[in-house]
Parts: C-alpha cells; sequence; structure tokens
C-alpha cells in the first residue's frame, strides 16, 4: 500500500508537470517569431528526453489512460484495476507481481500473514428497517433503553434504511488478529455499504485502511478473487460464510458459521424459526464463531511461523490449513445411513468429502473399526447396529458443526430420532 500511494504522488507530479509543457509549447508558439533559437533548442531537447522515456517505460500501470510512471497516454490497457485503492488506478500484472514479492517479504519479516474477512453474516448481520418484525421493535428504541448486550454492537443508519447489528467478540478479535494479519475487508454489497460497515467495524481506520473491497472492485461477476488482493495467495487467509464465492480459492477459505441475527436474514436463507432479535438474545462471545475462529487462526500463525522448516518464503498457508484440518476427526470411521441418495457416487457427496477433509476414513459399510453411523432416523438398519455395537449414532448436523467449529462436537447434542416410516 505505500509503494501504491507513492505512485500515486508520481502521478500528480506527472500531470502537473504535462500541464506545464503544454503550456510553454503555447506560449512559444504565440511568440514564435521573438523566441530566440536557444528556447526552441531547449523545448526540443525536453521532448526528445521526454519520447525517450515514453519508449524505454514499461508501462506498470494507469491512472485512467495516463501511465502513471512516464505520462503517455495509452490507447490498449490490460492488468487488473484496483479502484478501491484509487479510482482509475489499474496495474499490469509484471507490476502486480513486484508489488505482492515486495510486500511478502515485509509481511513476513514482521510475523504477519494476509487474512480477507467477509462482511454480512461473518462479521455482522443487517437488515432493511422495513423488513423489522413486530417482535423486532424493541430495537428501534433510544441506545441507552437498549438490552446490555447490544449496546454499542447495534446500530441503526436512518440514511440507508438500514440497521446493523456486529457479532459478538468482533472488537477483541479485530484487535488480536490485526497483530498477526494485514486484513482486508471483502463484501458482495456495493461499495457504499462497504465503506459504511467498514466505518462501524474500525471507525480509526486501525486495521483495513483502505482495503475495503465490494462487489464494485472485483473482476468476475457473483465471484469474489484474490486477483484484487496484493498479497501472495500462499500467505492468504479467506472467512467466508459463502464457500461458492471463492471457486478459485477454496484451499484458502475457512468456512464460517453464519450469523443471521435479524428475523430476516433467517428468511433468506429459508429458516423457518426465531431469529436471535427476536428472542433477544446473541452468540456467546467466549465461545461463539469468531472467539473459535481466532483461535484457529492463531493456530494456524504459530505453525506456519514457527513449526515449519525450510524458508519463510518457501512456505504455503494453504498447506498448513489442509494439515490442520485434517487432524479434527483423525481416527474416525464414518458411515452413512440413507443419507446419500442410491444414484449418487458415494465419495461424491458433500458430507463424505466433508468428513475425509476433516480426516475421517468414510465407508459404505459398517464394521468393528467405525466410531460414527450419521444419519437422519434412528430406525435405519445401521442406525439400530450403531446402538447395539455402542457406536456413536449422530445426525448430519454433527458433522457440519465439527467442520465449523474444526474441532469434534459432543456427539449427545445431535441425537437422532426414529421417524413413523420405516426405512431399513
Amino acid at each position: 500500500m505505500k509503494e501504491i500511494k507513492q505512485l500515486m504522488t508520481m502521478a500528480v507530479m506527472l500531470k502537473v508537470r504535462a500541464g506545464v509543457i503544454k503550456r510553454r509549447k503555447v506560449e512559444n508558439l504565440e511568440s514564435l517569431e521573438e523566441t530566440v533559437a536557444s528556447t526552441s533548442q531547449g523545448l526540443s531537447e525536453e521532448k526528445s528526453e521526454a519520447t525517450a522515456i515514453e519508449d524505454m517505460c514499461a508501462h506498470p500501470g494507469s491512472f485512467g489512460d495516463m501511465c502513471f510512471l512516464c505520462g503517455q497516454r495509452l490507447i490498449e490497457q490490460s492488468g487488473v484495476t484496483f479502484g478501491y485503492i484509487h479510482k482509475g488506478l489499474r496495474l499490469n500484472n509484471d507490476e502486480i507481481d513486484r508489488l505482492r514479492n515486495t510486500d511478502i517479504k515485509k509481511s513476513l519479516n514482521n510475523k504477519k500473514l494476509y487474512l480477507v474477512l467477509d462482511l454480512d453474516h461473518t462479521l455482522l448481520n443487517s437488515t432493511q428497517l422495513n423488513h423489522m418484525t413486530a417482535e423486532e421493535e424493541y430495537l428501534m428504541s433510544p441506545p441507552d433503553s437498549l438490552p446490555d448486550v447490544l449496546k454499542g454492537s447495534l446500530f441503526r443508519l436512518d440514511f440507508m434504511r438500514m440497521m446493523t447489528k456486529l457479532r459478538p467478540f468482533i472488537k477483541t478479535f479485530l484487535k488480536e488478529a490485526s497483530e498477526i494479519f494485514e486484513m482486508y475487508v471483502y463484501t458482495m454489497g456495493d461499495r457504499a455499504y462497504a465503506l459504511e460497515m467498514a466505518k462501524l467495524l474500525d471507525p480509526k481506520k486501525e486495521y483495513f485502511g483502505d482495503r475495503v473491497i465490494s462487489r464494485d472492485d472485483g473482476t468476475q461477476k457473483h465471484q469474489k478473487g484474490l486477483d484484487i488482493v496484493l498479497g501472495q495467495e500462499s500467505a492468504v487467509l479467506i472467512l467466508d460464510d459463502t464457500e461458492n464465492a471463492w471457486i478459485k480459492h477454496k484451499d484458502n477459505l475457512i468456512l464460517m458459521e453464519r450469523y443471521h441475527f435479524f428475523r430476516s436474514s433467517c428468511a433468506q436463507f429459508g429458516f423457518n424459526c426465531e431469529s436471535l432479535s427476536e428472542l433477544k438474545s446473541d452468540e456467546c462471545e467466549p465461545e461463539g464463531a469468531l472467539a473459535n475462529v481466532l483461535d484457529l487462526l492463531k493456530r494456524i500463525h504459530k505453525i506456519f511461523f514457527y513449526e515449519l522448516e525450510g524458508n519463510l518464503i518457501d512456505r504455503d498457508v494453504r498447506q498448513v490449513l489442509k494439515t490442520v484440518r485434517k487432524e479434527v476427526l483423525k481416527g474416525c470411521k464414518v458411515v452413512f445411513s440413507r443419507i446419500i441418495p442410491s444414484k449418487v457416487q458415494a465419495d461424491s457427496h458433500h458430507l463424505w468429502k466433508m468428513a475425509e477433509q476433516l480426516g475421517a476414513i468414510c465407508s459404505t459399510e459398517v464394521d468393528s473399526s467405525v466410531t460414527h453411523v450419521v444419519a437422519l432416523d434412528a430406525g435405519t438398519e445401521k442406525s439400530r447396529w450403531a446402538v447395539k455395537q455402542n457406536k456413536f449414532l449422530v445426525h448430519p448436523l454433527w458433522l457440519e458443526a465439527v467442520n465449523y467449529m474444526w474441532r469434534k462436537q459432543p456427539e449427545e447434542k445431535f441425537p437422532v430420532t426414529e421417524t413413523k416410516s420405516k426405512t431399513l
């Protein structure tokens, strides 16, 4: 970012210089008959020098259609636009690589990695004011009359006709994460929304600075990408509640459990239940999603910098993430009962792949080495076998909870009941 700002300053100087040269040319044309030969020669030399610089310039980037290094107007442009850093800024691929290589060395020397943070359902939850239910009207009360659990984390933005609730533990999370990560915000919301949310999260610009990316800055529609993040992919972690937003970067992703505070958020994802706001409740700070993922981030950071061998620059945080993930269900053997449709190849099902990524062994048949049977109905043959053999019989939600929390969850909290239909 520091180098980018230096380039921006250079570009402004070039614009001024270009204006001075043009003005000189006009003045000299108007008084051509009175100009001495030496003055004409000086202008010619200045023009030749500028032309030589333009001819040698590799045009690493531009503001609008002007190269920020030599000032030449560019007919054809390539590379990536970084409008969130400065409007009109575009960098070519070689310059992006150069900046990333420079920045990664500084970051690693400072024992920092990169962290890209989603906003909605990850760090906060927002709703339109006209979507609030009668049970949520108490949230419209003056701040002093709100329950203590909401004070300092609930914001009514009348100019946007919106209310936003920050996720519990967010202040501690951002403070401690910023000590070991260079952080970005990346949302599929528009730029105005992204900037307003960043102000709520980081009013003093201590954590993100200008690194706030919106859907207006992306290079692909309905997708997020690391092509507009000035950090090496091998050193970037992503926190997001939507896996499909990062099709090309799933190895960098830590999937977050969605934060549904408002009723409209629950309805958006098809949950027909009371929201946290309607229950006048919230996530538990010390045991919530952000507290849990902060512990995970610290663990990954520690492994990356202090437990791996070889040069720092050759290390890859994606491999660390994969290794940590495989430790979660190491030693478990899972069988699915009536979960995977008969026409679907078992090892292609998302729950099967999830279990394997968490380190479990998956099988289609039960035997003495099986530790868990995952089912929706306690009346299936395999479910009854699990009970008889004193194996764990768990609902699929157990596996999803393990996936979000990155550690085994108490099996007794995910019981399976017998349905009325006799499923074998």
